[in-house]
């Protein structure tokens, strides 16, 4: 599992500006079935996204957000083994 971790470089409108289609990115994640949950952090200076699969596809992904081809984030990739979940959070155990 991978915390994808973005940290905004540019103001919040600069953010704005990019919001739709970093959110047409998050959803194509979802889709992809890579994405388990995101958020904003807050206070809002980026988010989060809780990430499944290869190491290269999650980083070539994070290469291809909008937030990063723009210079509105950097993204720190964490890959964690997670050996103990709460019920029903199973499906976060590698």
């Amino acid at each position: 599992m991978f915390i994808l971790a973005l940290t905004y470089m540019k103001p919040n409108e600069e953010a704005d500006k990019y919001m739709e289609s970093h959110m047409a990115w998050v959803r194509e994640g979802y889709a992809k079935g890579w994405f388990l949950a995101s958020g904003r952090k807050v206070p809002r200076t980026g988010g989060v996204v809780l990430a499944v699969g290869e190491r290269a596809e999650i980083e070539a992904y994070v290469a291809a957000d909008p937030f990063t081809i723009h210079g509105v984030a950097e993204y720190d990739v964490t890959e964690v083994a997670i050996t103990t979940a709460a019920d029903g959070l199973e499906l976060l155990k590698g």
